[in-house]
């Protein structure tokens, strides 16, 4: 694993929690040049970044990102962000892939979350930031065929873009997992996602809501 921040205390801070949760950090890094050196290292197998890192403190944490996930598809990859901004959430979401993530840096507080978001990532899922989700719900413009989305399909699918199980969904909303499974099922079409392997719709259908938020 390699974690990518430029604040000295929160990059000591991360890999220390990583570290203690069992994770291996072969590269603790600051700088867009040596994150992009330690994303080329074969060995790498899951990077946690920042998307503001020097030299321009803009987006090279998140360049780095797509460009890592470009070389080598479904890439495990959870961006952290000091704020909401969904533009980048729907740039790791592009590819249609799973194994990404986007978290706001306050989540690493809730250490058993923060970890739970990272082993998730890695093992193929998809985790969103709840706050994200929220103002993605509570966005004016949305357009067709997110409108076809009944009220408790939404609720499904915000709980489906923060990265929840169908299991999960289901104790959330006291609903049977059966149910669940029929919101989704009717998500997928209702957003003319074609018959495909059920974790890689769920990502399209998160990265068609993306879409419509913007």
């Amino acid at each position: 694993m390699v974690v990518a921040e430029d604040q000295a205390l929160l990059r000591v801070g991360l890999t220390r929690i990583l570290e203690a949760g069992g994770f291996e950090v072969v590269a603790a890094v600051d700088n867009e040049p040596a994150l992009v050196r330690a994303l080329a290292d074969p060995a790498v197998d899951v990077a946690v970044l920042d998307v503001r890192m020097p030299p321009s403190y803009s987006t090279e944490g998140l360049v780095a990102a797509v460009e890592a996930r470009r070389d080598r598809p479904g890439f495990p990859v959870l961006v952290l962000s000091q704020y909401v901004e969904p533009l980048y959430a729907r740039e790791l979401l592009a590819s249609g892939e799973g194994s990404v993530g986007y978290l706001l840096k306050d989540r690493v507080a809730d250490v058993d979350g923060f970890l739970g978001a990272v082993r998730q990532v890695a093992a193929g899922g998809t985790v969103l930031d709840p706050e994200v989700v929220a103002g993605l719900v509570s966005g004016a413009g949305r357009e067709q065929p997110l409108e076809r989305l009944t009220p408790r399909e939404r609720e499904v699918l915000t709980l489906m873009a923060e990265g929840r199980s169908n299991a999960a969904i289901a104790a959330r909303l006291f609903v049977s997992e059966k149910a669940v499974g029929k919101h989704t099922s009717a998500i997928f079409t209702k957003l003319d996602l074609p018959p495909a392997a059920d974790d890689n719709r769920r990502v399209l259908a998160v990265l068609a809501w993306l879409d419509g938020a913007r």
